[in-house]
């Protein structure tokens, strides 16, 4: 997790809290790229949580470069997913509401590149074959891109 993050967690243990994070879903000939995660084992899309003083655009890209070594070009405001659908609970034990922005990425400059800490695999996966193993927040996500490819509207959960 970021280092404000940790900053927070020193003072309130594994309690729950808010994280304001941003996702991207990265969609190129009908094919999402997932990542499976290092630490609990899951697909899910690429991205995490805001420092401090960062803009939504700002995490999306520092992100994107230290996860999979790439630089977004004009990233699609998809969809914002807060509530209890975001809970989650870290394999240490940490518990959180996520506050989720995420972004709509068809096009990026870089080479994809995997940072191991966080990432163990980079896959493609087209819309009718995911794997069943997925992050819930992200699922709802992709499941929601169908949609959004069709009307262009943002997304509010």
């Amino acid at each position: 997790m970021a280092n404000y993050i940790k900053d927070i967690r020193k003072k309130v243990g594994h309690d729950v809290v808010f994280m304001p994070a941003v996702g991207a879903i990265i969609y190129q000939n009908g094919k999402i790229l997932l990542q499976k995660r290092e630490d609990d084992g899951k697909w899910a899309c690429h991205g995490g949580c805001m420092e401090l003083g960062e803009t939504y655009l700002q995490t999306l890209e520092r992100e994107l470069k230290e996860e999979i070594n790439i630089k977004p070009i004009e990233p699609k405001l998809l969809g914002i997913y807060s509530g209890e659908k975001t809970y989650h609970e870290y394999p240490n034990q940490d518990k959180v509401y996520v506050v989720w922005i995420a972004f709509l990425v068809q096009k990026y400059e870089g080479i994809l590149k995997i940072d191991e800490d966080e990432v163990l695999e980079l896959k493609w996966f087209e819309l009718n074959n995911l794997p069943e193993n997925i992050s819930d927040l992200d699922f709802q996500a992709i499941k929601d891109l169908t949609k959004f490819l069709e009307n262009r509207k943002v997304i509010v959960h």
